[in-house]
């Protein structure tokens, strides 16, 4: 049936770009109508690309709130959507793994694709091992790494719209300017967990970069991609980590089943240890549309305050300039 569906759908795709459209390099910025429409593949794409954006382009996400990029399977929507995008924006390393043809093909149609960390030198990339050959794809746990991407969009949107290139970069350096302090915020907030206590435990390994940027050490019941499947021998090992550190609290994820974390806090319990769940994290995916973690600020400031807070820190519980609100858990 899966390959039935994958036939199908590249068949669909093939008809569609049979289609024709005009390619953008026929338009002009003064035939050019606004705002022009831009597709994303993931909530935190389309984010950075409507700040750089601003009122020149409507900007859509794909991949909504919960929804897991390594196992999204593309729709016939989908690509009538991006066959009438004027330009796309994913993030690339092969995080949408199962839309990285669809991408490739829509290109070919004349339709500007960009992959936004094309920007990073891959000596900064992680090489999760056991997945060796294949860079780590989550960016943007990183803030400072996530910034370098929109040099990509602020480039991408000023060669296609030359008319409001000036536009472009002041909101691309406004944006880089808010993400300096929320990085800053993040540094402060994490160095107040005792160094004992530096343990981030997650159902899946999306948070390598924020490792590194941090000084929070990482473990993970999966592995980098969700398709990997956890089994007895890493819950196993991951409980044993868990009580040999005292870790007090491990992190559930809105974009991933917590089926195997809840196998943790049972073979921790049945070693004497009680670990407490310490909140929900957004790792693949944002908070609702329209809320406050709902934007890429948003969302990484309640990472890093629930992480301090659950694992003996000290963070503002409204978090980095007072806008978290319980009303939105």
């Amino acid at each position: 049936m899966k390959r039935i569906q994958g036939i199908l759908f590249v068949v669909t795709l093939m008809v569609l770009l049979g289609c024709g459209g005009s390619s953008p390099e026929t338009v002009t910025s003064a035939e050019r109508t606004y705002p022009y429409k831009v597709i994303c593949s993931i909530a935190m794409v389309a984010d950075m690309v409507s700040q750089v954006a601003g009122e020149h382009a409507d900007v859509v996400g794909l991949m909504g709130e919960g929804v897991d990029p390594h196992l999204y399977k593309p729709t016939r929507d989908d690509v009538n959507m991006l066959l009438q995008a004027d330009m796309i924006f994913y993030v690339g390393l092969m995080l949408e793994g199962r839309m990285a043809d669809s991408f490739m093909k829509v290109s070919r149609s004349g339709i500007r694709v960009f992959p936004v960390t094309e920007s990073i030198d891959e000596t900064f990339l992680l090489e999760p091992e056991g997945f060796e050959g294949h860079w780590d794809p989550h960016v943007w746990t990183d803030v400072a790494a996530w910034s370098q991407c929109i040099a990509v969009v602020e480039q991408a949107l000023s060669e296609y719209d030359p008319a409001n290139a000036a536009d472009y970069a002041a909101n691309a350096a406004a944006y880089r300017a808010q993400l300096a302090e929320v990085h800053e915020y993040v540094q402060k907030v994490v160095s107040t967990i005792p160094e004992n206590q530096r343990y981030l435990i997650t159902a899946h390994d999306a948070f390598g970069y924020f490792e590194r940027a941090y000084g929070v050490q990482v473990k993970a019941a999966q592995g980098m991609s969700t398709e990997s499947e956890a089994g007895v021998a890493d819950i196993n090992e991951l409980v044993d980590f868990m009580v040999a550190n005292k870790i007090p609290a491990l992190f559930v994820e809105t974009s991933v089943g917590d089926q195997n974390l809840k196998a943790v806090l049972e073979g921790a319990a049945s070693k004497g240890q009680t670990v407490k769940i310490g909140g929900e994290l957004f790792s693949d995916a944002m908070g609702a549309p329209g809320t406050y973690r709902g934007t890429y600020i948003g969302m990484v400031d309640h990472n890093a305050t629930t992480i301090t807070n659950a694992l003996g820190g000290e963070a503002p519980e409204s978090g980095f300039q007072g806008k978290l609100t319980k009303e939105e858990h």
